[in-house]
């Protein structure tokens, strides 16, 4: 995931390494993503996980290699040097190396040195743990670059900024469209923990916002139909069948639908309470009021 994340969005590159390194990269006008196949003339072909290019792309002024490595492995301590050189001379340009890791242990493991044998010539790859990605809670910077509060959220969500990070991330996914909102919010919610998980519900569902993109708004109707269905199942709600039309009413009109008198009259009469349950579960992905009903 999060190497789906810099091909997605390579702005992300350039962000964390200077993050990491201190280093500002140089201004840019493009940035784009290259070819991660570095085969040289050599059979042996050597891929790397992504490339991103600052500048024009048939003349970049930077090109960021870009790695994620989730265990330790000798071979990275021979390959990385390669494409770095092969794509220096591929493209003619200065060229770096950003490595993610998911924990501590693997990135101090890539950290180390790397002696090409000649003297003076030493890698020294930049790396980010994703434990250690600076915590992301201004509104404005979650909202330019989501990917960044992805990494952010689950780095920082338990750490003493936690509502101010998931509100940065809540923000960040009202500006995605809806296939990756979707895929970030499941990402970032398999990574939180149950208290953050709770938190960044609260959140979405508090009603401070106005949210108006597709993915938020089916979140929020998806939410408050499972936040009625959980408080029903810890006896928080009295009166079962009129529970039950209440979220059904509350998804409809979360979805944007206009329900009209003869249609609430329909609702308000039906005493089948597996019907009620069919009805608001259609409603959630619904995209008309007949694919609710028929």
């Amino acid at each position: 995931m999060p190497l789906d994340l810099f091909r997605n969005q390579p702005a992300l590159a350039p962000e964390l390494l200077q993050a990491v390194s201190g280093i500002k990269p140089p201004e840019y006008e493009q940035i784009s993503l290259g070819s991660e196949a570095l085969t040289d003339c050599n059979p042996t072909e050597y891929r790397c996980d992504s490339t991103v290019l600052l500048g024009d792309p048939e003349r970049p002024d930077l090109a960021i290699v870009v790695e994620i490595q989730l265990r330790p492995d000798r071979r990275k301590r021979y390959s990385w040097p390669v494409y770095l050189s092969t794509l220096r001379a591929r493209r003619e340009c200065a060229v770096t190396l950003l490595v993610l890791c998911p924990n501590k242990a693997t990135a101090d493991w890539c950290r180390q040195p790397i002696e090409s044998g000649h003297h003076g010539w030493i890698l020294r790859p930049w790396v980010l743990s994703l434990t250690e990605v600076p915590a992301v809670t201004d509104v404005d910077q979650a909202r330019s670059l989501p990917e960044l509060a992805v990494l952010s959220t689950v780095a920082n969500a338990d750490g003493p900024d936690r509502k101010a990070v998931l509100t940065a991330f809540a923000e960040a996914l009202e500006v995605t469209d809806r296939d990756k909102g979707e895929l970030y919010h499941d990402y970032v919610r398999s990574q939180l923990s149950e208290a953050a998980r709770h938190c960044l519900e609260e959140i979405m569902q508090a009603g401070v916002y106005e949210w108006q993109s597709d993915f938020a708004l089916k979140h929020i109707a998806e939410g408050k139909a499972e936040g009625k269905i959980e408080g029903k199942a810890e006896g928080k709600i009295e009166g079962k069948l009129e529970g039950e039309i209440e979220l059904l009413l509350v998804v409809l009109e979360s979805r944007g639908f206009e329900v009209g008198d003869d249609l609430r009259q329909r609702i308000a009469s039906c005493q089948d309470l597996e019907q009620i349950h069919v009805w608001a579960r259609n409603a959630v992905t619904a995209s008309s009021l007949d694919e609710v009903f028929d």
